[in-house]
């Protein structure tokens, strides 16, 4: 369980438990093992875990921003975090390589410690507030990336060669600003 453990307390979800919070964590996990070739997770099913992968490795087959097929998936990682929280399906299809050792953290343990142990739904409900905090800079940053460029865009000097979408977002600046 000492294995595992540590891997739990160093998941931004889990930091700043206390060693006993992340302990009975551990204690109510259910431990699965796959076989190569096994799936672990399947696109669009219903998810009541989360599944982190304590030895092996896995790959991604299916899910969105897919980059290459079979998409690596380490030791360490959290599958399906979300699903421990909240009802939910699993947004990808996850397949074993090889041998894999995991634990699966079900919604129903995780809620039954939460009602148990105010200190660990506030420090939970820290970690997903910061970590919605920098998604939401991020955005922020990103956005503010994308006006300049769109005014640029706009006010781009004479003798510019324009794509066809340019003068059709240009337009869509000019109105939005007027």
């Amino acid at each position: 369980m000492e294995l595992f453990a540590g891997q739990l307390a160093i998941l931004p979800i889990f930091r700043g438990l206390t060693p006993l919070q992340v302990a009975a964590i551990a204690r109510r996990a259910d431990r699965v093992t796959y076989t190569p070739g096994a799936t672990m997770v399947e696109e669009d099913a219903v998810a009541d875990a989360a599944i982190l992968i304590v030895s092996g490795k896995a790959m991604r087959v299916s899910g969105p921003q897919l980059i290459t097929v079979g998409e690596p998936i380490m030791s360490g990682s959290l599958i399906g975090e979300a699903a421990m929280l909240i009802e939910t399906n699993y947004g990808c299809t996850v397949v074993a390589r090889n041998k894999v050792r995991s634990v699966h953290i079900r919604r129903d343990s995780l809620h039954e410690l939460i009602l148990q142990d105010r200190a660990m739904a506030d420090r939970l409900m820290q970690n997903l507030s910061a970590r919605l905090a920098q998604t939401a800079e991020v955005l922020r940053r990103v956005d503010t990336h994308l006006a300049k460029a769109d005014a640029l865009a706009v006010h781009k000097p004479a003798g510019v060669a324009e794509t066809a979408e340019q003068p059709q977002r240009a337009e869509e600046v000019r109105a939005a600003a007027g």
